[in-house]
């Protein structure tokens, strides 16, 4: 299995998300697709983020996976501290998760 990423975002925030492949791809060749499809969707795209919809496209039409929340297993949570230790259910993954959007925004004083 070989493992792929997509980074979307600047410096500061940015999201990115794996995908796996059979077989291995050069690196110019992965890129000149995500190119390719990017161009393709990026106008039209439903998903929360323009990674998601190429990942979508990777999986659909090129063979890959898209390693997703939506594929998980199971979930444990994992501490130095024992009584932190937990398997955490499925259902309260949405809670704990990185699911979310951060805004990070420098605010000048009016004083």
């Amino acid at each position: 299995m070989y493992f792929y990423e997509l980074h979307e975002g600047d410096d500061e925030v940015f999201s990115d998300l794996l995908l796996v492949h059979d077989e291995q791809m050069e690196p110019e060749d992965f890129f000149e697709l995500v190119q390719a499809i990017r161009e393709k969707v990026q106008a039209t795209f439903e998903e929360d983020t323009l990674i998601e919809a190429i990942a979508l496209e990777l999986e659909r039409e090129h063979g890959f996976t898209f390693v997703s929340d939506t594929r998980l297993t199971a979930s444990v949570h994992v501490s130095p501290t024992d009584d932190e230790n937990r398997l955490i259910s499925l259902d309260d993954e949405a809670l704990e998760s990185a699911e979310y959007r951060s805004v990070f925004a420098e605010l000048e004083s009016s004083d």
